[in-house]
């Protein structure tokens, strides 16, 4: 296991994750010994999906993050999550400071809906939970159903079968560092 002892990973969620796509790689970069922080556009605890009471405490809000203090962000799906966090106009901001300051972003299932609502799916290779294949095509990415696709640090998967190869891709990703892009040339 190759250590990421000097990282540091934010992920963005709020009610109605998928729990695997959130406490999976929380779990994995944690074993790698990343630091791995929370962040929601509230402070109280969110919780699962429908079904699930896993419950979890934002270590901040939104307006709490430096974006130049992480190398990575990561966004799980669900479905009311990234519903939510895509009409919070704060939360997509985020993103886009991510994707314009060359971090790792990664999105797995439904989250991709994030990145269409930042503009950032234009000309980029892309995979998702299939039902949002169309958006993501009509925003203009090039949908490919594959368990994890990366296109210039922006890393997508489909569903929770697939996180072992997210997790994966996303600390290859971390160790080849800062990823010279202009997200603004890459706006739909």
């Amino acid at each position: 296991m190759t250590d990421l002892k000097d990282s540091k990973i934010l992920i963005l969620s709020t009610n109605g994750f998928q729990q695997e796509e959130l406490f999976e790689p929380k779990a994995y970069f944690e074993e790698k010994n990343a630091t791995v922080l929370l962040a929601s556009p509230e402070a109280e605890k969110i919780q699962a999906g429908e079904g699930d009471d896993r419950e979890i405490k934002p270590d901040m809000t939104i307006e709490g993050v430096v974006v130049g203090d992480y190398d990575a962000l990561i966004l799980p799906g669900g479905l009311a999550n990234p519903d939510v966090l895509r009409q919070n106009k704060k939360a997509i901001s985020l993103i886009r400071e991510f994707a314009e300051a060359g971090k790792v972003i990664g999105a797995i299932c439904h989250a991709p809906w994030l990145l269409v609502e930042a503009q950032l799916t234009h000309g980029r290779e892309m995979t998702s939970f299939p039902s949002i294949r169309t958006d993501l095509e009509n925003a203009g990415a090039n949908w490919i159903d594959e368990q994890v696709v990366c296109d210039n640090a922006i890393v997508t998967s489909r569903n929770p079968d697939d996180i072992p190869a997210f997790n994966a891709k996303i600390a290859e990703e971390i160790r080849e560092g800062k990823h010279e892009r202009d997200a603004l040339t890459q706006v739909a």
